[in-house]
């Protein structure tokens, strides 16, 4: 089983134009921008505002928005997707009962995030009782250069491919920790291939520390990244090293025997 695997070529004439766009519609929404009038979204993604009108009404008739007849916004209705995904494909449904003992066990949020071009995707989450609550979920995207599980997803590809990913990926400072210099960045991920684990220490977000590790399949690929994120007034990066880690090599284990 391979989530990396390239996008096959297609002709023009096999694509279908609206979808394309209804599509890149939902992916404007997030936290940041989380409601937009027609010509917002639309130069967002690139289109006519009448385009974008028509997509995001159309998203409206479906259930999976709603607008004041000015700005529209996405509802609960978009969260069938994010089931249909999790619930025809085996990695999600394979690995949530283990995130879910996994962040039990620790106290902290779990997540596995799969590779999404420039960045990682979350395929599944768990976040226990008295863990931190950030705003993350299944279908939320995350920096490669930047997030632990980001990190280990982009050390553990082939030497062709890492080379294209660091290349493409754009380097955004998201907080004062960010670290953006690429010769810096290249020692990390060496380090980060070298030890098998990556860590965050407040680099997506002040206040919070994450650690990852890859997820195998029998045959060895990597398929994912699990990790565990924490408040930094709770425990430090050596700690999570120290306290986290053992359970993550179990649960990584656990994955791994039985991915074909």
């Amino acid at each position: 089983m391979d989530t990396n695997s390239p996008v096959p070529p297609v002709s023009d004439k096999d694509l279908i134009a609206g979808l394309a766009k209804g599509l890149r519609l939902i992916e404007a929404f997030d936290d940041m921008h989380a409601r937009l009038t027609s010509s917002e979204a639309a130069r967002r993604v690139g289109i006519s505002p009448a385009a974008a009108r028509r997509c995001l009404l159309t998203l409206c008739h479906g259930g999976y928005a709603q607008t004041d007849g000015k700005r529209f916004w996405l509802n609960h209705g978009i969260l069938r997707l994010s089931y249909a995904y999790a619930a025809s494909t085996r990695l999600p449904r394979l690995l949530q009962p283990t995130l879910d003992a996994l962040s039990e066990r620790t106290r902290e949020s779990a997540s596995v995030a799969v590779l999404h071009g420039t960045e990682v995707m979350v395929a599944a989450r768990s976040t226990a009782r008295k863990s931190l609550t950030v705003g993350l979920g299944v279908g939320s995207r995350l920096p490669l250069h930047c997030s632990a599980t980001g990190r280990v997803l982009l050390s553990s590809r082939p030497a062709a491919e890492f080379e294209t990913l660091f290349k493409a990926m754009p380097l955004s400072r998201l907080t004062p920790h960010t670290i953006t210099d690429p010769v810096r960045l290249r020692k990390l991920l060496k380090a980060c291939a070298d030890n098998g684990y990556a860590l965050s220490n407040e680099e997506i977000e002040i206040g919070v520390r994450s650690i990852a590790v890859p997820l195998y399949n029998m045959g060895g690929l990597v398929v994912g990244a699990l990790s565990l994120s924490s408040r930094a007034d709770r425990m430090t990066a050596s700690e999570m090293v120290e306290q986290l880690l053992p359970a993550m090599h179990r649960s990584q284990n656990w994955v791994r025997s039985r991915l074909s």
